[in-house]
Protein backbone atom coordinates (compact mmCIF):
# COMPACT_ATOMS: atom_id res chain seq x y z
CA UNK A 1 0.00 0.00 0.00
CA UNK A 2 1.45 3.33 -1.01
CA UNK A 3 1.39 6.48 1.05
CA UNK A 4 -1.01 8.01 -1.47
CA UNK A 5 -3.63 5.41 -0.46
CA UNK A 6 -3.35 6.18 3.25
CA UNK A 7 -6.34 7.64 5.04
CA UNK A 8 -6.26 9.71 8.20
CA UNK A 9 -8.58 9.64 11.20
CA UNK A 10 -9.09 10.97 14.70
CA UNK A 11 -10.03 8.65 17.58
CA UNK A 12 -11.40 10.15 20.79
CA UNK A 13 -11.10 8.70 24.24
CA UNK A 14 -11.63 9.96 27.77
CA UNK A 15 -8.20 9.81 29.43
CA UNK A 16 -9.86 8.29 32.53
CA UNK A 17 -11.08 5.38 30.37
CA UNK A 18 -8.06 4.92 28.08
CA UNK A 19 -5.21 7.42 28.00
CA UNK A 20 -2.16 7.85 25.80
CA UNK A 21 -0.13 6.50 28.72
CA UNK A 22 -2.33 3.37 28.75
CA UNK A 23 -1.85 2.99 25.00
CA UNK A 24 1.93 3.32 25.21
CA UNK A 25 2.18 1.00 28.25
CA UNK A 26 0.10 -1.68 26.56
CA UNK A 27 2.93 -2.65 24.22
CA UNK A 28 1.47 0.05 22.03
CA UNK A 29 -1.34 -2.17 20.65
CA UNK A 30 -4.99 -2.14 21.67
CA UNK A 31 -8.43 -3.09 20.45
CA UNK A 32 -10.42 0.08 19.69
CA UNK A 33 -13.98 -0.89 20.50
CA UNK A 34 -17.07 0.34 22.31
CA UNK A 35 -18.09 2.68 19.48
CA UNK A 36 -21.90 2.78 19.45
CA UNK A 37 -22.71 5.65 17.07
CA UNK A 38 -23.54 4.28 13.59
CA UNK A 39 -21.63 7.03 11.74
CA UNK A 40 -18.53 6.50 13.91
CA UNK A 41 -18.81 2.72 13.33
CA UNK A 42 -18.98 3.35 9.58
CA UNK A 43 -15.72 5.28 9.83
CA UNK A 44 -14.09 2.47 11.83
CA UNK A 45 -15.21 -0.02 9.17
CA UNK A 46 -13.57 2.19 6.51
CA UNK A 47 -10.14 2.04 8.15
CA UNK A 48 -7.40 0.13 6.35
CA UNK A 49 -4.05 -1.27 7.46
CA UNK A 50 -1.43 1.46 7.98
CA UNK A 51 -3.97 4.30 8.15
CA UNK A 52 -2.87 6.89 10.71
CA UNK A 53 -5.08 8.21 13.50
CA UNK A 54 -4.72 11.11 15.86
CA UNK A 55 -5.19 9.99 19.47
CA UNK A 56 -7.44 12.62 21.06
CA UNK A 57 -8.10 13.04 24.77
CA UNK A 58 -11.69 14.23 25.24
CA UNK A 59 -13.40 15.41 28.41
CA UNK A 60 -13.68 18.70 30.23
CA UNK A 61 -10.02 18.94 31.25
CA UNK A 62 -8.32 17.42 28.22
CA UNK A 63 -9.59 18.12 24.68
CA UNK A 64 -6.31 17.76 22.83
CA UNK A 65 -4.48 15.59 20.33
CA UNK A 66 -1.71 13.84 22.23
CA UNK A 67 -0.40 11.12 19.91
CA UNK A 68 -0.64 9.09 16.72
CA UNK A 69 -1.61 5.45 16.25
CA UNK A 70 -1.74 3.27 13.15
CA UNK A 71 -4.30 0.63 12.19
CA UNK A 72 -2.77 -2.86 12.52
CA UNK A 73 -5.99 -4.89 12.17
CA UNK A 74 -9.02 -3.83 10.15
CA UNK A 75 -12.63 -4.01 11.38
CA UNK A 76 -13.70 -7.28 12.94
CA UNK A 77 -16.78 -8.40 14.84
CA UNK A 78 -16.42 -8.94 18.55
CA UNK A 79 -18.85 -9.47 21.47
CA UNK A 80 -21.88 -7.69 20.10
CA UNK A 81 -19.96 -4.95 18.33
CA UNK A 82 -16.86 -4.43 16.30
CA UNK A 83 -13.37 -3.08 16.61
CA UNK A 84 -10.11 -2.25 14.91
CA UNK A 85 -6.68 -2.76 16.46
CA UNK A 86 -4.34 0.20 16.65
CA UNK A 87 -0.69 0.53 17.59
CA UNK A 88 1.05 3.56 19.05
CA UNK A 89 3.34 5.31 16.58
CA UNK A 90 4.41 8.21 18.78
CA UNK A 91 3.47 11.05 21.06
CA UNK A 92 2.87 14.51 19.64
CA UNK A 93 5.91 16.71 20.22
CA UNK A 94 3.47 19.30 21.49
CA UNK A 95 -0.20 18.47 22.23
CA UNK A 96 -2.66 20.34 20.03
CA UNK A 97 -5.57 21.76 22.05
CA UNK A 98 -9.11 22.00 20.72
CA UNK A 99 -9.08 25.75 21.41
CA UNK A 100 -6.00 26.11 19.18
CA UNK A 101 -7.68 24.12 16.41
CA UNK A 102 -10.88 26.18 16.64
CA UNK A 103 -8.81 29.36 16.28
CA UNK A 104 -6.97 28.20 13.16
CA UNK A 105 -8.74 29.28 9.95
CA UNK A 106 -7.01 26.47 8.00
CA UNK A 107 -9.07 23.93 9.98
CA UNK A 108 -12.55 25.37 9.38
CA UNK A 109 -13.92 22.25 7.60
CA UNK A 110 -12.40 19.75 10.04
CA UNK A 111 -15.00 17.11 11.07
CA UNK A 112 -13.96 17.34 14.74
CA UNK A 113 -15.15 20.94 14.74
CA UNK A 114 -18.31 20.23 12.71
CA UNK A 115 -19.34 17.00 14.47
CA UNK A 116 -17.82 17.31 17.95
CA UNK A 117 -19.85 14.46 19.45
CA UNK A 118 -18.51 11.73 17.13
CA UNK A 119 -15.77 9.56 18.63
CA UNK A 120 -14.26 8.69 15.23
CA UNK A 121 -13.91 11.23 12.42
CA UNK A 122 -12.03 11.35 9.12
CA UNK A 123 -9.15 13.79 8.72
CA UNK A 124 -8.21 15.15 5.31
CA UNK A 125 -4.53 15.08 4.39
CA UNK A 126 -4.23 18.88 4.47
CA UNK A 127 -5.83 19.04 7.94
CA UNK A 128 -3.52 16.21 9.08
CA UNK A 129 -0.47 18.16 7.92
CA UNK A 130 -1.72 21.40 9.48
CA UNK A 131 -2.29 19.75 12.87
CA UNK A 132 1.12 18.06 12.68
CA UNK A 133 2.64 21.49 12.03
CA UNK A 134 0.78 22.96 15.02
CA UNK A 135 2.10 20.19 17.28
CA UNK A 136 5.62 20.08 15.87
CA UNK A 137 4.96 16.61 14.45
CA UNK A 138 5.06 13.37 16.40
CA UNK A 139 7.67 10.87 17.47
CA UNK A 140 8.12 8.35 14.69
CA UNK A 141 7.09 10.70 11.86
CA UNK A 142 10.50 10.37 10.23
CA UNK A 143 11.38 14.01 10.84
CA UNK A 144 14.72 14.38 12.51
CA UNK A 145 14.66 16.62 15.58
CA UNK A 146 18.42 16.95 15.83
CA UNK A 147 19.69 20.51 15.75
CA UNK A 148 21.93 21.58 12.86
CA UNK A 149 24.52 24.30 13.24
CA UNK A 150 25.20 27.07 10.71
CA UNK A 151 27.68 25.07 8.60
CA UNK A 152 25.10 22.35 7.95
CA UNK A 153 26.71 19.86 10.30
CA UNK A 154 25.05 18.38 13.33
CA UNK A 155 25.76 19.81 16.78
Amino acid sequence: MGKEDRQYWLLKTEPGDWSWEDQAANGGVTKWDGVKNKQAQKYLKSMKLADLCFFYHSGAKARRIVGVVTVVKEWYEDDGGGAVDVKAVGEMRGPVDLKEMKGDHGLKGFALLRQPRLSVVPVSEDVWEKICDLGGGYEGDGKDDRVHDDDGGED
